[in-house]
């Protein structure tokens, strides 16, 4: 069965096919995409509070939800291309970081695991 991902992959695909965006997506180029996407997101938390970050007005967080879904649009992309399962890789890197981060050591921390 097709999971959630795997039906947005394809929906990619078939969405670059249709409009012959294929020769632009790269790795690279959908890298760098992926870079400026994000800073659009960082954008509109530019010089905002902690606090203010934490309790976004409906419209900011419209507005936010957009970016997101951009970042992770591209970030599937891209994982396409170099056919990296993204969750598989997620899993791993989590167990990884739980490594680097024992609780009784990082909690409430946030020096990096060199630090601990």
């Amino acid at each position: 069965m097709d999971t959630e991902i795997e039906l947005l992959k394809q929906a990619l695909r078939k969405f670059a096919l249709d409009r012959d965006w294929g020769q632009f997506h790269s790795p690279k180029n959908l890298a760098a995409a992926l870079s400026v996407e994000a800073g659009e997101l960082l954008e509109h938390f530019q010089w905002m509070s902690d606090v203010d970050s934490r309790s976004l007005p409906e419209a900011k967080r419209a507005e936010v939800s957009e970016e997101l879904a951009d970042v992770f649009l591209y970030l599937l992309q891209l994982a396409d291309k170099l056919e990296v399962d993204l969750v598989a890789a997620a899993n791993s890197k989590f167990a990884k970081n739980s490594e680097k981060y024992p609780t009784a050591l990082a909690r409430g921390t946030s020096r990096k695991y060199t630090e601990l």
